[in-house]
């Protein structure tokens, strides 16, 4: 057959409606006021501390309480929007988004923003999941890779403008109340999101086949007060000089967590649903996969954090000139992502092999910068080439990251693994904030009255921020070797190349997440061989973002197609590929066509 036979014979991709480029509108609508709030959040800190008299313990609760909550959604959420359909899920979390942005901006208290931000954190795990959902279901699956590739550079734009947009609004509207604005921002987006819901998302098809019923709700709880008593003393035990109930309190998380090990375990073999499925463990590449996404969140969301702090409390600079500091790094992300899903088909693991030992360059860098020059020195230009670095690391290891973990699994697994995943990369958000946060403050050590009190404390701050930065610097290492742990090259469609022991041939690619940020964004899937899974990459921006992010199951009346969409600080994964749509790639091979 001639090339141009060939070519003829391809089938043509159907038209995309008007409902669904519409649709596809308000979901970005969501996304971006997710990934702008994660990011943005990081340089109001400082200003949020000194207006609201707040303790160091609720700056890190600010963050690392808005990640977890969002984390811990994002699969019942999933599960739920199979059931009852995407679209008032969808509308829902949005509605209670907007309502606690109103909520913090207003707060009078820090207890009263720290519990705000947690129900800001979960109506974001509630409502990010029907994004993913909306565009498997509403785009054929020719056209999905460009709705996807839409999708990330909405989020890679929004992580980027987050701590300008903060810088600008606080230098605007002052120092007390500036901080406030930064919430409400999200009102008149989140407002017009809602109508525009309400009116153009499709309802639920009601002939479509909906996942089994049921939602392994005890587990919710136990994963949910294990983690929480494991930050509850990485938060607060720096403030309370660790008293003796911090220690037992983390012996009870770790308890918790083998508790809802074994409840996993009964619920699979009672043929339940369990909410993180035990068979995902039968394969140590995934879970040296999970914890590779545990310490890489837990070391670039916690950059910010200490920067913001570093730059506005320390150095006493304002609050635009700490948001242009983080620019760098959302350059580089952006530019990084941009080319992570051609160089990871080409390259297959080595892209995230160089996208880790970039960031581990780039926070070493930083942490010997910081160091070595006296705090009165240090100048934005001095941070600007080793944030570049990490930036574009990050960007080369976010978009793909996922695929990479997922296709260590079982095919049948692999809307759970996505989902799983992007969880961890939330929790891992929280809990680098917790540690990293006790470390700073612990290191910062006022000074006595006196003319050089300013300088004593901006050396001082340096110092402990340096400190921070060595541990950030630690999880970035150990997320280089775990790399390692990962298949060499994942086949067209998510296939491990040379179909490793322990994934079928067809195991499929979840996705990434994860926030600018805090924010960054989602996972659900329906737990069925033949499920579409297709995910999208976590924010770039300052703080994680999102910022967010996971695999959907959702289509299931097309074939599964590969979706290449690596742009932006956000990107697809491929889409989960069965029976012959899988290709079988040898171990050192470029992937098939």
């Amino acid at each position: 057959m001639t090339t141009a036979t060939a070519a003829a014979s391809k089938p043509s991709a159907p038209p995309i409606s008007k409902t669904a480029w519409r649709s596809l509108v308000v979901l970005l609508m969501g996304m971006f006021i997710a990934l702008l709030d994660t990011t943005i959040v990081n340089v109001a800190l400082p200003t949020i501390r000194t207006s609201l008299d707040a303790s160091e313990s609720t700056i890190s609760w600010i963050i690392s309480g808005y990640a977890l909550a969002f984390g811990l959604a994002l699969i019942p959420a999933g599960r739920i929007g199979d059931r009852i359909g995407h679209k008032w899920v969808f509308f829902t979390g949005i509605a209670l988004f907007t309502v606690a942005s109103f909520a913090c901006g207003i707060a009078q208290t820090d207890e009263q923003l720290v519990v705000f931000r947690v129900i800001q954190g979960l109506a974001g795990g509630i409502y990010v999941p029907a994004v993913t959902a909306f565009i498997q279901i509403l785009f054929p699956p020719q056209s999905r890779g460009k709705a996807f590739a839409i999708m990330g550079s909405v989020i890679g734009v929004s992580s980027a403008l987050g701590p300008i947009v903060g810088g600008l609004l606080i230098q605007a509207f002052g120092d007390t109340d500036g901080w406030r604005t930064v919430f409400y921002v999200n009102l008149p987006i989140g407002a017009a999101t809602l109508i525009f819901a309400a009116i153009w998302l499709p309802k639920r098809d009601k002939s479509a086949p909906r996942p089994p019923a049921g939602l392994d709700w005890f587990g919710v709880i136990l994963v949910s007060a294990a983690l929480v008593a494991l930050l509850v003393p990485l938060i607060q035990g720096q403030d309370a000089g660790w008293p003796l109930w911090t220690y037992l309190t983390l012996a009870g998380g770790v308890v918790l967590l083998a508790v809802f090990g074994l409840w996993e375990v009964r619920v699979a073999r009672r043929d339940g649903s369990p909410l993180v499925p035990p068979s995902l463990f039968k394969h140590p590449q995934f879970t040296g996969g999970l914890i590779l996404a545990l310490v890489y969140f837990a070391a670039f969301t916690s950059i910010f954090f200490t920067i913001s702090l570093l730059w506005q409390t320390g150095l006493q600079h304002s609050a635009l000139e700490s948001g242009a500091v983080t620019i760098p790094f959302a350059v580089g992300s952006i530019l990084g992502s941009s080319q992570s899903n051609r160089l990871s088909q080409r390259l297959g693991r080595t892209v995230l092999i160089v996208g880790t030992a970039l960031v581990a360059i780039g926070l070493i860098w930083i942490w010997l910068l910081l160091l070595n020059v006296t705090g009165t020195d240090l100048s934005h230009w001095m941070l600007l080439a080793p944030l570049a670095i990490a930036g574009i690391g990050n960007g080369l290891f976010i978009a793909p990251n996922a695929q990479f973990i997922v296709a260590t699994v079982d095919r049948k697994d692999a809307g759970s693994g996505s989902a799983v995943i992007a969880a961890i990369q939330r929790i891992g958000s929280a809990v680098g904030i917790a540690i990293i946060g006790s470390v700073l403050f612990g290191g910062i050590v006022t000074p006595k009255p006196g003319p050089n009190a300013g300088a004593e404390f901006a050396a001082g701050f340096t110092t402990a921020s340096a400190h921070a930065m060595m541990v950030s610097a630690i999880f970035a290492v150990a997320a280089f070797v775990l790399v390692f742990a990962l298949p060499k090259r994942v086949g067209f469609g998510g296939a491990p190349a040379g179909g490793k022991p322990g994934a079928g041939p067809g195991a499929g690619a979840g996705a990434s997440a994860s926030a600018s940020a805090s924010a960054s964004a989602s996972a659900s899937a329906v737990d069925k061989p033949g499920a579409d899974a297709a995910g999208n990459a976590g924010s770039a921006g300052a703080a994680g973002r999102a910022d967010a992010h996971g695999a959907h199951a959702a289509d299931p009346e097309h074939p599964a197609e590969p979706i290449h969409a690596g742009h932006g600080a956000h990107a697809a994964a491929p889409a989960t590929t069965h029976g012959s749509h899988a290709a079988d790639v040898e171990p050192d091979a470029e992937p098939k066509a």
